[in-house]
């Protein structure tokens, strides 16, 4: 589990980027922040109806800059990378279970459930349910109800058919 101190960066980072983003046709998808030695590792995955090209990338990746700079986040030296989602596309926010119903997933877990912390399989449903929300992941013939808040990584599974 991400420190509270990167989670809270994460979000900042969020708040201040998803403007920026929304006025430029974009919708921000996730934002990752790793802590290397000498520097932050700073990633936004955005996108858009039709794709995200390299150009947008690096426009985007500009105003970013600038505008994390001017809030001092990360505090100290970073990269940043812009990017797409890329194939294997990271499942973030609740409006992702649900589009991506029907899918293939893995889904990797804080803790156990029915023995198992990683899943490989199709996306069935998310829904809530008496006030908790909850993926059901079918692998094999089985059907596993996963709680969301024990998700730690979920991401699309492609196939090349």
């Amino acid at each position: 589990m991400a420190s509270e101190y990167v989670k809270k960066l994460r979000e900042d980072i969020w708040r201040l980027v998803e403007p920026v983003l929304e006025s430029e046709g974009f919708e921000l998808i996730q934002v990752e922040c790793l802590r290397m030695k000498t520097r932050w590792i700073v990633r936004i995955y955005m996108d858009r109806e039709g794709g995200v090209t390299l150009d947008n990338c690096s426009g985007i990746s500009g105003q970013l800059g600038d505008l994390l700079d001017v809030h001092d986040l990360p505090p100290g030296p970073y990269t940043l990378e812009v990017s797409s989602p890329g194939l294997d596309r990271p499942l973030v926010r609740d409006k992702d279970f649900v589009l991506y119903q029907g899918c293939d997933v893995s889904v990797r877990l804080e803790q156990k459930v029915e023995g198992i912390r990683h899943f490989r399989g199709r996306l069935v449903e998310f829904r809530e349910e008496e006030g908790r929300k909850v993926l059901v992941v079918e692998m094999g013939s089985k059907l596993y109800q996963i709680p969301r808040d024990l998700v730690v990584k979920a991401n699309l599974i492609y196939r090349f058919d």
